[in-house]
């Protein structure tokens, strides 16, 4: 399974998706893709204001912050 983390630079709750994840399963956290939304108009119109996003590559959906670890477990399934 692909993940992509949609962040930006210096987004504090990014990096606490990203701690929750690795707590969660640090496998899935290992393969993780972060993706600054700023590198693309496109990108930063679709997640800049909602970021962190994880976005799963094999069925095409996404897990908007604010999430848990309860919540990112259930995502992974």
């Amino acid at each position: 399974m692909g993940l992509i983390l949609y962040t930006g630079q210096g987004c504090c709750l990014c990096e606490q998706a990203e701690a929750l994840l690795k707590e969660v399963d640090k496998h899935a956290a290992s393969k993780l893709e972060k993706v600054d939304v700023r590198s693309s108009a496109d990108l930063y119109h679709l997640f800049g204001a909602r970021i962190p996003v994880l976005f799963r590559e094999d069925n095409q959906t996404e897990l908007p912050w604010p999430f848990d670890s309860f919540q990112i477990g259930e995502f992974l399934r």
